[in-house]
């Protein structure tokens, strides 16, 4: 385990390239993933859902609507993990506030107060206001599947370059209700792989003050 914040997020890479050699059981990737879930997201509504494809037969199925370009790292990854955005998370939003009262983690009227609040917002939303909020969640949650794995040591690589109209269905997942955001390929890089240093733009550039 690395506990190096700072290595963590400086030196991350896009590998292409895994040690074929390595597996990754999937104890360990619940577990990745069950840290990280602690991503925020719009008024907690946790819109993501997950497929982890770690068999052959998986990523066969990965074969029929992904880029060429995205195939190495489909082939020699450990695992992939698909996060999906979930449009209709909010169906799950009382069960998830009653929970937290019967846990103790919150009051009734606080749970009372975010459910007249936010529900309505969601049950009337327009579909484009829950698909936004659904690839923003899922974004914030993929970025830290990547850091979580190098936490566990394991390097990544995210990929959208796929047919995203097949996505959900070459799951069983509703397509209505599942929209595709990022593929993440973990695992261990091979031997071979070299990883050029990537430049980024100068902080200056990209930044305002107001």
């Amino acid at each position: 385990m690395n506990n190096d914040f700072k290595d963590i997020v400086q030196n991350r890479k896009s590998i292409r390239q895994f040690d074929t050699s390595v597996k990754i059981s999937r104890e360990e990737l619940t577990e990745i993933l069950d840290e990280s879930i602690s991503a925020p997201s719009a008024c907690n509504l946790q819109s993501w859902h997950f497929v982890v494809i770690d068999t052959p037969e998986g990523k066969e199925k990965l074969h029929k609507f992904f880029m060429k370009f995205n195939l190495r790292q489909v082939d020699t990854a450990s695992a992939i993990i698909y996060v999906f955005g979930n449009t209709k998370s909010y169906l799950k939003y009382r069960d998830l506030w009653n929970g937290m009262v019967e846990s103790g983690k919150v009051a009734p009227e606080a749970r009372d107060a975010a459910l007249n609040n936010f529900l309505p917002l969601y049950e009337h939303a327009s579909r484009e206001m829950l698909l936004a909020d659904s690839m923003v969640d899922s974004a914030l949650v993929s970025m830290q599947i990547m850091l979580v794995a190098r936490e566990h040591g394991y390097e990544s690589n995210p990929m959208a370059g796929y047919d995203s109209s097949k996505a959900a269905a070459e799951f069983g997942l509703d397509p209505e209700q599942y929209v595709p955001v990022m593929a993440i390929a973990i695992g261990k890089p091979d031997a071979s792989e070299v990883v050029p240093d990537t430049v980024r733009y100068d902080v200056k550039d990209v930044t305002e003050f107001a």
